[in-house]
């Protein structure tokens, strides 16, 4: 069974960093593209980053840009987002997601999705 499940979520106040995990189990992820989802109480899910099966091609929304950092280790099978400089506004459940095409984890579109690991920064 595939799955992805997220970790290193946590409480933090502004201007601080967390690093987030996403660990894909049950079959490998090296061939697809990977990225991370957020969604804040009351809004809707928003595209946070994305990147290419091998690396090469990373892509953030603006908000993040120069803040956040995404990644990934095919050996392992995970992918990651270091957020630095975290802001109240970055409060959300944030979700990894993995699918075949780049573009279509952008659109929010993949086929696999972790549970969400809760990312609270407070003022």
């Amino acid at each position: 069974q595939a799955q992805l499940v997220e970790s290193g979520g946590g409480l933090v106040q502004a201007g601080g960093s967390l690093r987030l995990s996403c660990a894909a189990s049950g079959r490998t992820f090296s061939s697809y593209a990977m990225g991370w989802f957020r969604q804040a109480p009351g809004k809707e899910r928003e595209f946070v980053a994305a990147i290419s099966w091998s690396g090469e091609t990373t892509h953030y929304t603006d908000s993040v840009k120069g803040r956040f950092t995404i990644s990934r280790d095919n050996a392992k099978n995970a992918v990651y987002l270091q957020m630095n400089s975290l802001k109240p506004e970055d409060t959300a459940v944030y979700s990894c997601a993995a699918t075949w095409a780049l573009e279509s984890v952008v659109a929010g579109t993949s086929v696999y999705w972790g549970q969400g690991t809760q990312v609270t920064v407070s003022s």
